[in-house]
């Protein structure tokens, strides 16, 4: 955090140079920049109150009403006693502050203009990206908290995109593993059997961020398949939320059994599938897709066979 800090606390002191915010008025003007905004409100809004104002600014109520007076004292604001509230005021801009506040107007963009003149237009574009960027990170709501959803048209294609993609840049796989993948979501959905294979994806504010399908083995063993988490959803619980629905749909469809196939290198779902109950049954070694990996089957049991529970009565 202290290198960010610092970063952007330099950013502030070249920026608020840059644009003219050091000198004794702003833009050499006589107004401070705080008044300054106050005036920009003003004309840019239908006869506000200066509760709106300061609700608009962030502006404690005692400061707002300080710079409202000496806007008052110089002829630039009135106020009218307000119709539907007789307890507030309404305040508008006289004849002396339009013509004060299009003086700061033109200058602030003359000044931005200059600024930015020897910039050729594809770096002005990344430096507007870059600002709708800023503001769009500070000013961000909390994020809501994920969905976990069936599957809807356009899901398939993302799931067998993003696992070669990510398998290939975390544990380099080739494309053998892209083309395992879209088999895998062929066989899934060539003949659905809704009752007992399902697909999850997990979802954000309509962005996708994982997925997970239960597919059938036979009538007593289920497989999970495809358990993705994206890189930057991790640490969420998603991956455990995902597995954890796989598990009980499995349950509620008379499954014995849950089975699935990971590798060693999978530090991050290995653990998920240990806390749930999974144990390791099997591990081989292969290349099937470039680097040498440990292959593992993991099994997780349901309910015993029924000859099991006849001998128990």
């Amino acid at each position: 955090m202290e290198p960010f800090v610092d970063r952007a606390r330099r950013f502030n002191r070249f920026y608020t140079r840059a644009i003219g915010m050091l000198g004794e008025g702003y833009l050499g003007s006589g107004f401070t920049l705080a008044e300054a905004r106050v005036l920009y409100e003003l004309a840019n809004r239908a006869a506000p109150t200066a509760r709106q104002i300061g609700q608009a600014l962030e502006m404690d109520a005692g400061y707002l009403s300080r710079i409202l007076k000496r806007l008052e004292a110089q002829g630039l604001v009135t106020r009218v006693r307000a119709e539907d509230d007789r307890r507030s005021h309404r305040l508008t801009l006289t004849g002396a502050g339009l013509q004060a506040f299009a003086g700061l107007d033109q200058g602030a963009r003359d000044s931005m203009s200059a600024l930015v003149a020897h910039l050729p237009p594809p770096a002005l574009e990344r430096l507007s990206d870059g600002m709708a960027e800023i503001e769009a990170l500070l000013t961000a709501r909390p994020a809501a908290e994920p969905i976990l959803r069936d599957r809807r048209p356009g899901d398939l294609g993302w799931i067998v995109e993003r696992h070669a993609r990510l398998y290939a840049e975390e544990q380099g796989w080739d494309a053998r593993f892209e083309t395992l993948v879209a088999r895998i979501v062929a066989e899934m959905t060539a003949a659905p059997d809704p009752g007992r294979e399902r697909c999850w994806i997990a979802e954000r504010d309509g962005q996708r961020l994982g997925c997970v399908f239960l597919a059938r083995d036979d009538e007593e063993t289920a497989r999970i398949r495809l358990l993705l988490v994206e890189p930057a959803a991790r640490g969420l619980g998603l991956g455990r939320r995902l597995v954890a629905a796989a598990i009980a749909f499995a349950r509620r469809a008379g499954y014995r059994e849950v089975v699935l196939w990971t590798h060693r290198e999978l530090h991050a779902a290995r653990r998920i599938y240990a806390e749930a109950g999974f144990r390791k049954t099997e591990e081989w070694q292969h290349h099937d897709f470039g680097p040498v990996s440990t292959g593992e089957t993991w099994r997780l049991v349901l309910r015993r066979a029924a000859l099991d529970d006849a001998r128990e009565d």
